[in-house]
């Protein structure tokens, strides 16, 4: 078979070394900043309406102490997040945002989307593992999304150089 051979940039003709297939990567990584929050939604809007109509000791499970702490939290947690996405998405808008914070924003979005299906799941019991309800299905989703597109590992790092002015990877 004939090898198909392009000409130098004819891909990205206005691009030179690595700087366009980066740009396409940050691209991505800013989109998951948001589809992870909405994975999280849907876990906390689960989680919240199991809490409601999931009677224990005569009363649902949404009147206990800890449950509503995990419910606050969680809103917490997915608000925060929302407002990071959103604040990022308005720094595109006007041109300032850059790699660093998109870093930033996939790092802690991700972490805290992951920790609102576990807290979910928890909530669910053990319904929490059965397909009736999106939990697992959303946490191994976004076991996987922290790990593309960027680890967290690579993240913390990006971010502890945009502090600290040191390189700690080559």
């Amino acid at each position: 078979m004939d090898e198909v051979r392009l000409p130098a940039g004819a891909m990205l003709p206005e691009v030179k070394g690595l700087r366009g297939p980066l740009t396409c990567l940050n691209e991505a990584r800013f989109g998951i900043i948001w589809g992870v929050m909405g994975a999280a939604r849907s876990c906390f809007a689960s989680a919240l309406n199991y809490a409601k109509t999931r009677i224990q000791f005569d009363r649902p499970i949404g009147s206990f102490q800890l449950v509503q702490k995990k419910l606050a939290d969680m809103s917490l947690e997915l608000n925060k997040g929302t407002l990071l996405a959103y604040h990022l998405g308005r720094m595109k808008e006007a041109g300032r945002l850059l790699p660093q914070h998109v870093s930033l924003g996939k790092l802690n979005n991700t972490r805290a989307a992951l920790e609102i299906a576990r807290t979910s799941r928890g909530i669910h019991g053990a319904n929490g593992i059965t397909l009736e309800y999106p939990i697992m299905r959303h946490m191994t989703n976004l076991e996987s999304v922290i790990t593309y597109e960027g680890t967290e590992e690579v993240h913390t790092l990006v971010i502890g150089e945009t502090l600290t002015g040191l390189r700690a990877f080559t």
